[in-house]
């Protein structure tokens, strides 16, 4: 097993982290959710992710059972076996606002310090080892958020904090701050990234290189669109098919962006590149997201056990030059036409 340094902490990880968002609503026992965590964590998976706004899509009435259904499990397993990341909610963002605390949340010390106390009671710890802004605050000074994080690190309720959903802009800025008001800095980005959601490699790449803070990808499979489920059933359970119908229009527009002619015109070139070098479609879509230097854990998501074969199987996977550049091509011919 390959365990990969979380920026410059201490926390070492498994190349692949389990993500819980799932869990109180796509897999709404209890069983299920201690299953799936128990056959990673037999493969060797010592990182799981959740927060206390899962599970999604985020609803006021369920905030916070993901990570009471976390803590209970993780009762079952040494704690220091395992190292745990949640995330304190942002303010309103363009596609919501977060169904905690009446709605009005900010990355301010007020909220910082109820969000982690409250996650620590449900998750049944006195520490989380990775704490992330789970989006960025375009009021609040980011002075004042780094300071209020710096005081978790200080108090030893959080071992070491990241930032979520983030620009190059927002986390640079948030690295200087804390050089040069000798705080606590944030040492990971968890973002978007895939095959249809190449972001990263732009800005935020370079950053995170030079800076040694180090990318957690979300979402390899595109929201399940490169597991290929849709190009063979437009109306396959899912949560873009339901954002599709939903009378929210920002949903529908989440969906539209994964889900549209081009990418699905380049799932199905994928899913051809994966069956011709003998890999599931999940497999192909999860190795690609954690072959990066700048990437320390990619995380995945299930809703059964059987889920988690094919992404299991990229955790040591290294995909071949040849892959890679036929996956380069795909992306540069139907995403971004050349010429």
């Amino acid at each position: 097993m390959e365990y990969r340094y979380i920026g410059r902490s201490g926390l070492r990880v498994s190349p692949i982290c389990m993500g819980t968002m799932t869990f109180g609503t796509q897999v709404p026992d209890e069983k299920t959710a201690f299953a799936i965590m128990d056959k990673a964590y037999d493969a060797g998976v010592n990182f799981y992710d959740t927060a206390e706004l899962y599970p999604v899509p985020p609803q006021s009435d369920l905030a916070g059972i993901t990570e009471e259904i976390v803590g209970r499990w993780l009762q079952t397993k040494p704690r220091e076996s395992i190292i745990l990341a949640s995330k304190v909610a942002g303010a309103a963002s363009g596609w919501f606002v977060p169904p905690i605390r009446h709605g009005l949340t900010a990355i301010d010390r007020f909220h910082i310090e109820r969000a982690v106390e409250g996650s620590l009671k449900r998750l049944k710890t006195d520490y989380i080892d990775l704490y992330q802004m789970h989006w960025p605050d375009t009021v609040v000074p980011i002075e004042e958020s780094m300071e209020a994080f710096d005081r978790l690190v200080e108090s030893g309720k959080v071992r070491y904090i990241g930032t979520s959903n983030d620009t190059a802009y927002g986390t640079m800025k948030a690295l200087s701050v804390s050089k040069y008001e000798k705080l606590a800095r944030f040492e990971s980005v968890q973002n978007n990234f895939s095959l249809l959601n190449r972001r990263f490699l732009d800005e935020l790449s370079t950053l995170a290189t030079h800076e040694k803070i180090s990318l957690l990808p979300y979402s390899p499979l595109a929201g399940g669109v490169l597991s290929g489920k849709y190009n063979q059933n437009p109306e396959a359970k899912g949560r873009f098919s339901d954002y599709l119908k939903s009378p929210n229009p920002r949903q529908r527009l989440m969906a539209e962006r994964f889900m549209n002619d081009r990418t699905m015109a380049s799932t199905q070139e994928y899913i051809r590149i994966a069956h011709e070098a003998g890999l599931d479609p999940v497999t192909l879509a999860t190795a690609w997201s954690k072959q990066f230097d700048f990437v320390a854990s990619t995380i995945i998501g299930a809703t059964s056990t059987d889920q988690l074969d094919a992404s299991l199987a990229a955790m040591d996977l290294t995909l071949s030059d040849e892959i890679l550049k036929a996956c380069d091509a795909v992306h540069e011919k139907i995403l971004y036409p050349m010429g």
